[in-house]
């Protein structure tokens, strides 16, 4: 049974462990307003504590992902201190996409600008429709892009490109986005989100939860690491414990025996703690 609350909707989830959460204020574009921004994230909580979601789509409702912030609303706070209070709150509060055990695919079924961009630049894969209209805009509005936007974006597609993007804020289509590496796929509008889900339900089908949720937390928490013999020791103890778990030999068995894999271990599968790297030296004896 769907469920709609605060210009969110959640679909029930499918047979194949896939979640899709639509944007659902077409009226106005899905444009986010304070509570709507919540609402997905508290969504977002929610799915990833299931262990039963395997991926989650994010999709919009009519011709247009999201149209940005709802200036309407209030939501730039430029005015309203209850409004900046409230956004700070939801901030601090917020889950963070990157720290998810759950791979979040957004479907951008049409334009998307501002925070209806910066949204899902935090999310793991982006499929967007082709000849869609996309824009960082912030600066053409006389603020500066926000949700963690100038971190990410340079590690995306790198510095030069990022910077001409950020601070001319031009609009761009789905297909120079492919190109750019802001999207994985760009496809035509109407086979966005049959193509988002058919992603979803591959990694559903075929990945591993545990695995695949260690790898999406440490892809995203070495992105800061810059002692790389830590980011190799800590790499090699968990490929190495993973290895002796009851998903690598279902794993094997189930390649070898050319059927679909019966995994056992859930995403929130708690992994050990590992002493630090050790030297060259120690390696050596």
């Amino acid at each position: 049974m769907d469920v709609t609350e605060d210009g969110i909707t959640v679909e029930e989830v499918d047979r194949t462990g896939v979640a899709t959460v639509w944007l659902d204020r077409p009226e106005r574009g899905n444009a986010f307003t304070l509570t709507m921004t919540t609402r997905l994230h508290q969504v977002f909580a929610g799915l990833d504590a299931d262990d039963a979601v395997r991926c989650i789509v994010v999709t919009g409702r009519g011709r247009h992902f999201s149209t940005g912030a709802d200036l309407e609303s209030g939501m730039l706070g430029i005015s309203s201190e209850e409004v900046l209070t409230g956004m700070r709150r939801d901030v601090a509060n917020r889950i963070r996409p990157w720290a998810m055990r759950t791979p979040v695919i957004g479907a951008l079924n049409g334009s998307a600008v501002g925070m209806g961009l910066t949204l899902p630049m935090q999310w793991d894969i982006r499929v967007m429709a082709e000849d869609a209209k996309y824009g960082f805009v912030f600066n053409r509005r006389g603020v500066m892009p926000e949700f963690n936007s100038l971190w990410l974006l340079p590690r995306l597609i790198g510095l030069s490109r990022a910077v001409e993007l950020l601070l001319t804020g031009r609009i761009f289509s789905g297909g120079e986005a492919l190109a750019l590496g802001l999207a994985n796929r760009a496809v035509p509008a109407g086979s966005v989100l049959d193509v988002a889900r058919e992603m979803a339900g591959d990694i559903a089908a075929n990945t591993a939860p545990a695995s695949t949720a260690i790898t999406k937390r440490l892809v995203y928490e070495w992105l800061g690491e810059h002692d790389r013999e830590r980011a190799f020791n800590e790499e090699w103890e968990l490929f190495r414990w993973l290895g002796r778990q009851p998903d690598a030999a279902e794993g094997v068995r189930a390649f070898m025996e050319k059927r679909s894999p019966s995994w056992t271990m859930p995403k929130s599968t708690e992994t050990p703690e590992f002493g630090p790297a050790p030297t060259w030296e120690d390696l050596r004896g």
